[in-house]
């Protein structure tokens, strides 16, 4: 596999600033030590820092040389890496596992900064692009929408990009492999609740109450039609009703009782028709047992959806570091979510999935909290990236 050979001369020192990192986890817009580090980073590599976006947000701007050292090229792209972790314990005995009790980087955000970190090295020595690249690490992407909020704070009205490229680390591929979608790669997600009120009564006298229990359960049960009978079969979606919280005593039918769940979907018309079916079927159950019920979504993130142009150009990105054998062109999406969606909403690009190996047995699963990332992926990462830059901003002779 021919991984960058300037790259994998640092492989030890990026094996250990993802161990710093994954030894000291910070959640969502708290990642001071973190973002302090990759500024610090990028600097000694010569990269031009900017932070403040989106709070702990920061952007390091590069611009290649010519042959006669001076800048070249009007053209941009933008490589973004995720700095977040969970809010979950950790499981793992190793001396890095974390410090900060009921905090994990359970889901390789740690491995995403330290492959861009060590790309923006590499490219920082050799300069070998015709062009600029902005190195994005993104604050908040566990549920908070960090990505969003560096849009809405000027991303991309202060670092232009023509094209914008992410990564995630996929325990289930193989380490070795690429995989890249050349259309939807993760889903859309919200949440929703309901809350169904009712008439409370004693248990022994049901006659006397509207009990919301049982039109809760009628809920359920229909809300599952939206997909398996509303929905085209080639058309994926995703509606799971996760929580039920109604009662207090085994004697006594409540008043009201609430439910709670997600609606997962890649296409954005699909997503509208099952909210407005899933509303007019919840009130209409409700108002046909004798009760109310109030449902509200919550917006989560879009889809994130590749344009296949630029997926194309990052599959043959990748083919130079892996092999064309060890590409993965078009495998199944899946419903989980990612922020990554808003910014593929502004700009064409591309998010491929890096193979991982499940690399510490069959718990290093992400989210999970023996999960850990491999670092024998660090330079596959790290040379993906370098290959893209100088793929998409090849410099001329």
């Amino acid at each position: 596999m021919p991984i960058n050979n300037r790259i994998a001369a640092f492989q030890d020192d990026m094996t250990a600033w993802r161990r710093d990192i994954h030894a000291h986890p910070e959640l969502g817009f708290e990642e001071n030590r973190t973002s302090d580090l990759v500024a610090a980073k990028l600097a000694e590599f010569g990269v031009t820092v900017h932070r403040g976006l989106a709070g702990t947000g920061v952007v390091g701007t590069l611009t290649g040389l010519d042959t006669g050292g001076r800048a070249v090229g009007p053209r941009t792209i933008g490589l973004r890496a995720d700095m977040d972790a969970l809010p979950m314990p950790e499981a793992n005995d190793f001396d890095y596992a974390s410090r900060h009790p009921g905090k994990m980087h359970a889901c390789g955000h740690d491995g995403h900064t330290t492959m861009l970190l060590g790309a923006a090295r590499y490219l920082a020595e050799t300069r070998n692009f015709d062009g600029t690249v902005h190195f994005i690490f993104q604050p908040a992407e566990e549920g908070q929408g960090g990505g969003l909020r560096m849009i809405q704070e000027g991303l991309f009205q202060h670092f232009d990009c023509e094209q914008i490229y992410g990564l995630h680390n996929w325990p289930e591929l193989p380490a070795g492999q690429i995989a890249v979608h050349p259309g939807p790669v993760m889903a859309a997600a919200n949440q929703f609740e309901i809350t169904v009120t009712g008439h409370g009564a004693h248990a022994a006298m049901p006659h006397r109450s509207i009990d919301p229990v049982l039109v809760s359960a009628h809920i359920i049960t229909a809300a599952q039609s939206l997909v398996s009978r509303g929905t085209d079969p080639a058309d994926s979606a995703v509606v799971s009703i996760t929580v039920v919280d109604a009662g207090t005593a085994a004697n006594v039918i409540p008043d009201s009782a609430t439910l709670r769940g997600t609606m997962r979907t890649f296409s954005e018309a699909t997503h509208r028709r099952i909210q407005e079916q899933f509303a007019r079927l919840v009130s209409s159950i409700a108002e046909g047992l004798g009760a109310q019920a109030v449902l509200n979504f919550r917006p989560g993130y879009p889809a994130t959806v590749n344009s296949e142009p630029e997926a194309r150009i990052a599959a043959s990105a990748a083919a130079k570091v892996v092999g064309a054998e060890n590409v993965v062109w078009a495998p199944a999406p899946t419903m989980a979510a990612e922020d990554f969606g808003y910014m593929l909403k502004e700009r064409p690009g591309a998010y491929i999935w890096l193979g991982h190996g499940g690399h510490g047995g069959p718990g290093c699963r992400l989210h999970n909290p023996r999960y850990d990332f491999n670092d024998a992926i660090l330079t596959t990462g790290a040379s993906y990236w370098a290959s893209l830059v100088e793929t998409i901003l090849p410099r001329s002779a």
